[in-house]
């Protein structure tokens, strides 16, 4: 079924980006302000990343939700960690939290 398909979709996606943003819209065209804050963090530190539209694919849309098991989006992976949505995020980069867990995934090997 569909469903498997986008959960391995999902999983190789995470497995094959060190930084991927589950996001509306794109990194260039955010198509919310969560998504938009998420993205504009991400570039503040300077980390290339990989932004999937979940708009662009009902199927991934759901699977992500299905994987992580939390309702929202946007949602951040670090070297396959779910980092979470973008409260989380603007928390753990307000800490300095979010720099040092993205330093450490870009210094280990893939």
């Amino acid at each position: 079924g569909f469903q498997l398909a986008s959960q391995d979709a999902v999983a190789k996606a995470i497995a094959d980006n060190k930084v991927i943003l589950f996001m509306k819209g794109t990194p260039s065209f955010p198509q919310c302000g969560f998504s938009a804050q998420v993205v504009d963090i991400l570039r503040r530190i300077n980390v290339p990343f990989a932004g999937v539209n979940v708009l662009a694919d009902p199927n991934i849309r759901q699977g992500i939700k299905d994987f992580s098991n939390w309702p929202t989006i946007p949602q951040l992976y670090v070297a396959g960690e779910f980092i979470g949505g973008s409260d989380i995020t603007v928390q753990l980069y307000e800490t300095g939290e979010l720099k040092q867990k993205i330093d450490a995934a870009m210094a280990a090997p893939l």
